[in-house]
């Protein structure tokens, strides 16, 4: 019995040391167990997190705002340290107008990783739409410095200081940084608006000729030229150019705009079927019947042609739409000469003087009129009050009535 017992006790001894060695085994693979656990479930944020921004990209990128913002929201949730993730959280925001979130969640982007040019850029955007010039200026210097390979932060730099009144430091801002931008598009063509707003369309016409010739598929930029040619009198040009803008239907579609001013360069050509056939399209549109502009044009295309018809209607339609302007009167007053109406014609010009106040086109044809009823001397003295030395040599005649239409 006693070597049993023995036996027993040696063999428990050994079963309990075999225990408490197990049991300190199970201790530290537990911990490390544990370890490992919180090393997957972090990876797995990670992963998730960035699962949730790669989906919340594609959703803005497909114009589903709503659900862009959401996914990115979850993205954060999981893991907010990411500044990308603020970044785009941004910009869904700036999408949706909501210019004070997107300036939060900016700025909280620029604080994890203020080297994100992303986030100066946009802050920069943010900044501009708001107005705040000089904060918008300050981050877009910001992505110029960061980046300065690039020539948009550059561009959009140089333009807010135009919008806040800063031209000259624009024009240096841009000058200091040309060399290495010395063939591109962008930079020409704000050369070329600051050019304009100095009072220098010759040069600010060279600029965006430049442009056109570094980037001839952009219609933004073609759009510049013509409207400076324009400017220049260089009609010929400016209408090859507005023709070209026009055929672009993506640009054009709702830029009747465009189409005016094509309208006037075929008028300075003589082109004047054509010019009608612009204006007639314009007043035939959904727009039209309240466009002035395009019944006052076709108003005056109408009395160059001598088409009568459209004289009058335009005439009627642009005093409806504009009663306390002249230029209605002016045509209906044409149109009555037109027809030997001339007592007819003197009344709507009384009638023009009442309600737009007196100006040269009035006393032009009423100098007019007042001759083609032999009132000579009181056509001299309507006269003298418009073209003085033609008075005094005894001029009467040889006033273009259509002329003191469309210079007006």
């Amino acid at each position: 019995m006693n070597g049993s017992a023995t036996v027993r006790r040696l063999l428990f001894s050994v079963l309990a040391a075999g225990f408490a060695v197990s049991s300190l085994g199970c201790g530290g693979g537990g911990a490390y167990t544990r370890q490992t656990s919180l090393d997957h479930q972090s990876k797995m944020d990670v992963m998730k997190s960035a699962t949730e921004y790669d989906m919340s990209r594609q959703a803005y990128y497909s114009g589903n705002l709503s659900k862009a913002l959401e996914r990115v929201e979850r993205s954060i949730a999981i893991n907010d340290q990411v500044a990308k993730s603020h970044v785009l959280r941004g910009r869904i925001l700036l999408e949706l107008s909501e210019l004070d979130g997107a300036l939060d969640a900016l700025h909280t982007a620029e604080a994890l990783a203020p080297e994100n040019v992303d986030a100066q850029y946009y802050l920069g955007l943010s900044y501009e739409r708001l107005s705040e010039h000089e904060s918008a200026i300050e981050h877009y210097q910001a992505a110029a410095d960061l980046e300065p390979e690039k020539a948009q932060f550059v561009v959009a730099t140089a333009e807010v200081m135009i919008d806040a009144g800063r031209v000259d430091d624009a024009e240096e801002y841009i000058l200091s940084r040309r060399t290495r931008f010395a063939h591109n598009a962008g930079v020409r063509q704000t050369q070329g608006h600051i050019a304009l707003i100095q009072g220098d369309p010759t040069r600010a016409l060279k600029m965006f000729s430049e442009a056109r010739i570094l980037a001839p598929e952009d219609m933004e930029i073609l759009e510049d030229l013509a409207q400076t040619q324009v400017g220049l009198g260089r009609y010929g040009e400016a209408a090859g150019n507005l023709a070209k803008l026009l055929k672009d239907e993506d640009f054009a579609a709702q830029r009747r705009d465009l189409r005016h001013v094509y309208g006037r360069c075929l008028i300075e050509l003589g082109r004047y079927i054509d010019a009608r056939n612009v204006y007639l399209a314009l007043t035939k549109e959904d727009q039209g019947e309240s466009d002035l502009d395009a019944w006052i044009g076709l108003g005056n295309i109408s009395c160059i042609i001598k088409d009568s018809y459209r004289l009058r209607s335009a005439a009627n339609r642009v005093m409806a739409l504009a009663p306390d302007r002249e230029e209605g009167y002016l045509l209906r007053s044409i149109w009555h000469r037109r027809r030997g109406e001339s007592a007819e014609a003197l009344n709507w010009l009384e009638v023009a003087s009442e309600r737009a106040g007196q100006s040269q086109a009035i006393f032009t044809m009423a100098g007019l009129v007042l001759a083609d009823m032999g009132r000579d001397d009181d056509a001299r003295k309507v006269f003298s009050a418009v073209f003085p030395e033609s008075a005094r040599n005894g001029a009467v005649a040889g006033v273009d009535e259509s002329n003191s239409i469309t210079d007006n």
